[in-house]
């Protein structure tokens, strides 16, 4: 599927309600958690984690979880290379759409090759793509397989499967990477509240 822009005879209309704007109702600042790692990592759980935590506080999340934009957005998109590359670039425009609306937009896609997250950090300002690393090996991930699919491509039944038969490209220079090993596995509750640290510290959760 190509994504070169065919677009042509467009302009930008802009708004007299802009992202500050936003940000000044909302009382933070529109951001994108992007979650990545490999299957069975525990990035929904995160991500579903996070969300829960900052809505306690009275701050507005929205998940975009790589399973759930399959069943819709990206529902015409195989798991070939091409194709996975353009799944991350749809996300990585809706969230940022999210993030201008002053939103906290988390997504929790595997999302393996790194050329395609730095594209999709290339989209917002510089400060707003917020990369999370779940840095867990993939022995402790095939042993959760929560969802059977590593017994699956280990059988030969499910091709170009992250880390497997398909490479997984770790983070160079994200911003938190959340280590677990297989005798230390830190509770999503904790693992979110490393999360809203950073982000009080670099002062998203107020406008």
């Amino acid at each position: 599927m190509s994504t070169v822009e065919k677009s042509s005879n467009i302009v930008w209309h802009e708004c007299s309600v802009n992202k500050h704007d936003r940000e000044q109702l909302l009382q933070q600042k529109g951001c994108v958690i992007w979650i990545t790692g490999l299957s069975g990592s525990g990035k929904s759980t995160l991500a579903c984690a996070l969300s829960h935590t900052l809505h306690s506080r009275g701050k507005f999340t929205y998940v975009l979880d790589g399973d759930n934009v399959r069943h819709g957005l990206n529902k015409n998109l195989s798991f070939e290379a091409e194709d996975r590359a353009e799944n991350i670039r749809r996300v990585g425009e809706v969230a940022k759409l999210f993030a201008d609306a002053g939103v906290i937009c988390i997504a929790s896609l595997i999302s393996p090759y790194r050329k395609d997250r730095d594209a999709c950090r290339a989209l917002l300002p510089k400060g707003d793509f917020i990369e999370v690393f779940m840095d867990v090996p993939l022995q402790l991930c095939e042993a959760r397989d929560p969802k059977g699919l590593y017994k699956l491509a280990r059988a030969g039944k499910i091709k170009d499967f992250t880390g497997i038969d398909d490479p997984y490209e770790q983070p160079l220079n994200c911003e938190i990477v959340l280590q677990q090993k297989s005798d230390t596995c830190t509770s999503p509750c904790e693992m979110a509240e490393t999360v809203v640290s950073y982000l009080e510290g670099h002062g998203y959760l107020q406008a």
